[in-house]
């Protein structure tokens, strides 16, 4: 089986080995690369077959070394051949096994403790955003809430503004999430988060249908896109405030936001 040749002359051999040489035996006859083995028991299936159990730590020993390979070359990490690596003994594989299994479990953990602080990374970042977006929504409230108290009844409007200009400004400040009504001094409950941007249409359909448009939604989009911490994918975000009133309300806006 040196050659590429089919016809090359090849003869037909029969071995007779003892269960203890026989692994040494294989192992320098594979060294050789000149022996091709028939299989005299093709009706026998591989879980009946005497050898399944080393055959079985073999392929457990090569999924370990696929996976070691391709987290190198994930890292970016140049991996030199070997060359022409001999089987080992016996004994050597028992070592083998144990140190792969701890190399994997190490691998693992420093991948899984990478996630973790990547999500919590994102976290801090996506909350970064969400206290500049907001505070945004929050000044603008407060100026139409000046606004408004010029123009409130019982106070001293400018000179020349007209009470349905008052009364058009008091709205407008209600409109843009004011927590003060002119009529009560009744109380919103505001919800603030961050969503994909192409989710963002279904989530204001669903709050729409849910809520039965009794929710107020303000957003803001992020100009840099985030990357996910599980794909490793750039995702674009956007902050969104919501405004309601009631307890209903607040468990409702609640799950619906979880869910997303």
């Amino acid at each position: 089986m040196g050659s590429l040749f089919r016809s090359e002359e090849m003869t037909l051999a029969q071995l007779f080995l003892q269960s203890e040489a026989a692994y040494a035996c294989v192992r320098e006859l594979g060294e050789l690369g000149k022996v091709q083995f028939r299989d005299l028991n093709p009706d026998v299936s591989a879980f009946q077959r005497k050898f399944v159990s080393e055959v079985r730590r073999c392929d457990e020993m090569e999924r370990k070394l696929r996976y070691l390979g391709n987290e190198l070359e994930k890292a970016g990490i140049d991996v030199r051949p070997g060359g022409n690596i001999e089987a080992p003994d016996p004994q050597d594989m028992i070592d083998l096994e144990s140190k792969f299994e701890v190399l994997e479990g190490e691998v693992k953990e420093m991948n899984s403790n990478k996630e973790t602080l990547k999500k919590n990374l994102l976290d801090l970042i996506e909350l970064q955003h969400i206290l500049g977006k907001t505070q945004v929504f929050f000044q603008e409230a407060e100026q139409y809430t000046l606004i408004s108290t010029s123009y409130r009844p019982g106070t001293v409007a400018e000179p020349g503004t007209s009470e349905d200009e008052a009364g058009k400004g008091l709205l407008e400040s209600v409109e843009e999430g004011q927590a003060v009504t002119a009529a009560s001094q009744t109380k919103f409950t505001f919800v603030t988060g961050v969503i994909a941007r192409e989710r963002l249409p279904v989530f204001e359909r669903v709050l729409w249908r849910a809520c039965r448009g009794n929710v107020f939604l303000r957003q803001a989009e992020i100009e840099d896109p985030l990357e996910d911490p599980t794909t490793g994918n750039r995702v674009y975000k956007v902050v969104f405030i919501l405004f309601f009133q009631g307890d209903q309300l607040r468990t409702r806006v609640r799950k619906i936001c979880e869910g997303f």
